[in-house]
């Protein structure tokens, strides 16, 4: 029988136990978030006869494994300052040998900076059709508090070649669920399976504090603090990263990071400088 990548990637087995914490913690509706996912299957069905899941999937694995590191940036207050240190001190020619994935509106900041982006993983309420467009894979996220946001972005989905759509409920023919919560830790458990033991992964702004950066959303212009429910959402996320390391035996390092964690390695920016000068 022929190697599936959905098959590989998908972890809706594996996550099971942490999704029905998460939909009784929260009180999220199982029905909606099964909505949204037939919803954007859908979408996918409208798609050029062509489009593949198969085929992109394979070409999405071919750009993770073809380079040493893969740097995730998420939508913390640290992005900026970390991602104009990086540039200054290393240049953009660390950035242009890297993967570089980013959780949502993190691609708003990479844009701005004319920094390549692999991909982008998103449940669509942190870009806007133009960052969309930007990137080389979009990775949809489905669940039932997006399903206006699915309609919003039909069109673009229906037209933009590499499109993955995943979801949080039982995963449909034509969609994926990676595993993972908020868009930033859906971007390990979605690599998870595909690392080799050359990687290395660089997470850039992501914070999983109390301050909610500007990038998170369109419509913010600063930093601000983080309601009960969002911070909730950043305390899970960071769990299920730990959880995720028991899958991913590779090199993870969070950058410019206050948070304290036993089983992340953190590092400064001048230490992350240092490191990569060394390598």
């Amino acid at each position: 029988m022929k190697h599936s990548l959905k098959k590989q990637i998908d972890s809706f087995v594996e996550f099971k136990q942490w999704y029905i914490k998460i939909l009784q913690d929260f009180n999220f509706d199982l029905q909606k978030d099964r909505e949204a996912r037939d919803l954007l299957s859908r979408i996918l069905e409208e798609k050029h006869y062509s489009y593949n899941l198969e085929e992109i999937l394979l070409s999405f694995k071919e750009i993770i494994q073809k380079k040493a590191y893969i740097c995730v940036f998420g939508c913390g207050p640290s992005l900026e300052e970390s991602v104009d240190y990086i540039l200054r001190n290393l240049g953009k020619n660390f950035f242009n040998n890297c993967v570089n994935l980013a959780a949502d509106g993190a691609a708003q900041l990479l844009n701005e900076r004319i920094i390549p982006i692999d991909g982008i993983i998103t449940d669509l309420d942190g870009i806007n059709k133009r960052d969309f467009l930007k990137a080389n894979y979009v990775i949809v996220h489905a669940h039932g508090d997006n399903i206006s946001l699915l309609e919003y972005f039909k069109n673009t989905i229906i037209d933009f070649t590499n499109v993955i759509g995943t979801t949080q409920a039982e995963s449909a023919y034509n969609l994926i669920n990676p595993g993972g919560f908020t868009d930033g830790d859906r971007i390990l458990s979605f690599i998870s399976s595909l690392l080799l033991p050359k990687h290395e992964l660089y997470l850039i702004g992501m914070d999983f504090n109390d301050i909610i950066g500007k990038y998170s959303k369109p419509e913010i212009q600063k930093n601000h603090k983080a309601n009960p429910i969002k911070l909730k959402k950043l305390q899970y996320a960071l769990q299920i990263i730990e959880w995720l390391l028991n899958r991913i035996k590779n090199p993870v390092y969070i950058i410019n990071s206050k948070i304290v964690s036993d089983n992340l390695k953190n590092l400064t920016l001048e230490m992350f400088k240092e490191k990569i000068l060394q390598n």
